[in-house]
């Protein structure tokens, strides 16, 4: 005889997958936002805006992935203070120096904190990713809890939908906004301002950020939509 779900158990389940979801489709869809392969789908774009500090796009696309790699290896900040830009491409050159640094101390400072952020993200999402998978294991062991799994993804796809909808509109009708309010909740005020001269912007100016933001929302908003066809098709065959 199969033994009663517990109500209690179910509710968690579904509560457990509905937060879930969200998270895991966000943080998936900004890593590949964070990938070379973004960088030249973006610096290619005919009206993306050049550099009047004289970085072309081949060099964006050599400086630029000096960054990410920072972001996800486990190199300190010299990783990106030790690197040096032609003389000819630094914004104030020289005519004593052949080179410059290419990122300004206050860059540096910003690049560590984005690090801390990224990596407390990511380990934060892997326990997601662990609780998450011991549910589908349990709900594999225990079939009683399937509809309940099923739910949650279901509530947690739609809750998707709804905070993408959310944001997406918020980033396009109120950019300034968006984006301020971003950098305030995870960085200290005054550390993430940059002249337009400062490598950071000349790489990654607003519009970079704009549509990075736009795509994370895409995939996670086709992620989300993937689940719930999923989980209508799963609801077909159950009933």
């Amino acid at each position: 005889m199969t033994p009663k779900p517990n109500k209690i158990l179910k509710n968690i389940i579904k509560i457990l997958l509905t937060f879930a979801v969200p998270v895991l489709l966000t943080v998936f869809s900004i890593r590949l936002v964070m990938s070379y392969q973004f960088l030249q789908f973006e610096y290619q774009r005919a009206d993306f805006p050049i550099d009047f500090y004289g970085f072309t796009t081949e060099d964006r696309l050599e400086y630029a992935p000096y960054a990410i790699d920072y972001l996800l290896n486990g190199e300190d900040i010299d990783f990106l203070g030790d690197l040096r830009l032609p003389i000819e491409k630094c914004w104030q050159p020289s005519v004593e120096a052949t080179d410059c640094p290419m990122y300004e101390a206050a860059a540096l400072r910003h690049m560590v904190d984005v690090k801390v952020v990224t990596e407390t993200t990511y380990l934060l999402t892997f326990g997601v990713f662990i609780v998450t998978l011991m549910i589908f294991v349990f709900g594999l062991r225990s079939k009683q809890y399937l509809p309940s799994i099923r739910r949650g993804l279901t509530y947690g796809s739609m809750l998707t939908l709804s905070l993408i909808f959310t944001i997406v509109v918020l980033a396009m009708t109120a950019w300034d906004f968006f984006f301020d309010t971003f950098h305030e909740l995870f960085f200290e005020e005054g550390t993430w301002r940059f002249a337009f001269s400062d490598t950071l912007i000349r790489l990654f100016p607003e519009r970079f950020w704009f549509d990075a933001s736009i795509t994370i929302g895409i995939f996670t908003a086709l992620g989300a939509i993937i689940i719930l066809a999923m989980m209508w098709k799963w609801s077909q065959q159950s009933s």
